[in-house]
């Protein structure tokens, strides 16, 4: 293997990761990115760059424009106003975060706490696979497992 394929193997590998992230919406970057049809302008308090800075990532639609959701505790809120302070709001919505209870905004984070979000997030993420994919499972083989159920009486 020469040294372009290696650089080209460790790059795609790096996308990879940050993909991994941004589907997360672990980094804030990533959160403001989500924000497709935001209702509010940068000059208000419940700005997009201050709705990420707080854990939120947008999850709206056109017709509901101010939806947005923690991606630690997964607290969905809506009904924004201009004035909304997006920290008071995700606190008193959904006290038991593990972010809002941090209180500062990733770039304030230090090591140890990023890595204890990211724990969370990847456990919470790896919880609602399991789940998802254990529904799919008895939905998608019920008739399989009624036969089974019923040869082995």
């Amino acid at each position: 293997m020469d040294a372009t394929s290696v650089t080209d193997a460790t790059g795609a590998m790096d996308a990879g990761k940050l993909e991994m992230f941004r589907q997360l919406n672990l980094l804030e970057q990533h959160r403001v990115e989500s924000f497709k049809d935001w209702p509010f302008p940068e000059q208000s308090s419940c700005s997009i760059s201050k709705m990420a800075e707080a854990g939120f990532y947008w999850t709206g639609t056109k017709r509901e424009n101010d939806t947005a959701t923690c991606f630690v505790c997964s607290k969905t809120l809506d009904g924004w106003e201009s004035e909304d302070d997006p920290w008071k709001e995700h606190l008193k919505h959904a006290p038991q975060c593990e972010f809002v209870k941090l209180g500062c905004a990733e770039k304030d984070l230090t090591v140890t706490q990023f890595l204890d979000i990211l724990g969370t997030v990847v456990k919470s993420s790896i919880e609602k696979s399991c789940k998802a994919f254990k529904k799919s499972f008895i939905r998608d083989n019920e008739n399989r497992l009624d036969e089974f159920t019923h040869k082995n009486k």
